[in-house]
């Protein structure tokens, strides 16, 4: 099974890929990943892509399909894996779809979470961290104490900059012109399953399982 994850900041996909990682048996695959591992690492791709990113360039697309692509010959990728934030563009989607082709594979389906922009929004900006030891809450979800004191560390709890609306609005705007070419292009091989996004982490999830089973 080789899927593919897409969704906005926001959506879940950082619960579902755990989930879905555990129950179907896949290989996680993350660009992020990839790069800090072969950053770190020091390979030839490693220092490539550092050569782009160390003068505040995008990794170039056909940088970006190398790395992947290696990641996915690895032996741990071989019985199913689970590609999340791969592709971003319609040239990284037909690339994949050649490569796999080659060896004769496909991708399964690529899953959309999908969720309305205003809730997006609340989610998001909701989130407050405490400055001392990062402790993480949600004025939604699991609201931090009144007096914005860490019960913790006793540290400050703050919003981020980049937790804040105008970061928040640009976050969506850049995943909508990068990513919606390339959910029309699975959408065109009847490969797109959206998945409503806006229920409990648990309700997603028994929507995935149904569109994968």
């Amino acid at each position: 099974m080789i899927v593919v994850l897409l969704g906005p900041p926001g959506a879940g996909k950082g619960t579902q890929s755990g989930t879905m990682v555990k129950k179907y048996g896949l290989c996680p695959i993350s660009t992020g990943d990839i790069f800090r591992s072969n950053l770190n690492a020091g390979t030839a791709l490693g220092l490539e892509a550092r050569s782009y990113m160390s003068e505040g360039l995008l990794v170039p697309d056909e940088l970006v399909v190398r790395l992947v692509i290696d990641r996915l010959s690895q032996p741990d990728a071989q019985n199913g894996v689970l590609l999340d934030g791969f592709p971003r563009t319609v040239f990284q989607a037909e690339e994949l779809a050649g490569f796999l082709a080659a060896h004769g594979k496909s991708v399964t389906c690529c899953l959309l979470l999908d969720i309305p922009e205003k809730e997006l929004m609340v989610r998001l900006t909701g989130r407050r961290v405490c400055r001392g030891c990062s402790s993480v809450w949600h004025l939604t979800f699991s609201p931090p104490p009144t007096d914005s004191v860490c019960p913790y560390c006793g540290g400050e709890i703050h919003q981020r900059d980049d937790d804040g609306e105008a970061a928040a609005s640009n976050r969506l705007r850049v995943y909508q012109a990068q990513t919606y070419p390339v959910i029309a292009w699975y959408e065109e091989r009847g490969l797109l399953k959206k998945i409503p996004a806006s229920g409990s982490p648990q309700e997603v999830e028994k929507t995935i399982n149904k569109a994968l089973e």
